[in-house]
């Protein structure tokens, strides 16, 4: 069997976080992900996804991520039901990420293409694919078309 879902999108809201009652971290947020194709009109319809992360990777979601801001999620997909307030059934459907990409410039950072901080079991952040390293291997500023 496999569930995988991979997202980008943008922050529809500020992550939530909250703590369970044995401590442990959980945030969620809504992604807002534009389809591949156009409507009948000519416009790209948008689908906001409700999104999980737990544990160090909530927090850090919950420090570097803002409404607008540009993410991608690897994670799978968990359908729920619940009783409502009115005693009706409802579903629900969720992404529980695994690992999370902050893919927006960070602000105030002097490296020209934004540092792309990793959200992931280490809470270290990934270096930059636009750094200058001295390697041939690496893209610089001067490379990108923009």
């Amino acid at each position: 069997m496999l569930n995988r879902v991979v997202l980008i999108g943008r922050l529809t809201r500020d992550p939530e976080l909250r703590y369970t009652q044995s401590g442990v971290a959980v945030a969620s947020f809504t992604l807002a992900v534009d389809r591949n194709f156009k409507n009948a009109a000519g416009e790209r319809e948008t689908d906001f996804i409700d999104i999980t992360v737990w544990r160090q990777q909530a927090e850090n979601c919950a420090n570097y991520l803002s409404k607008g801001k540009l993410a991608a999620v690897d994670g799978s997909l968990r359908l729920r039901t619940y009783e409502a307030q009115d005693g009706s059934k409802r579903k629900a459907c969720e992404v529980v990420a695994d690992n999370v990409r902050f893919l927006s410039p960070r602000e105030g950072g002097g490296d020209g293409g934004g540092n792309y901080a990793r959200s992931s079991a280490q809470s270290a952040p990934e270096p930059s694919p636009f750094a200058d390293n001295g390697g041939d291997d690496m893209l610089g500023d001067d490379d990108l078309p923009f």
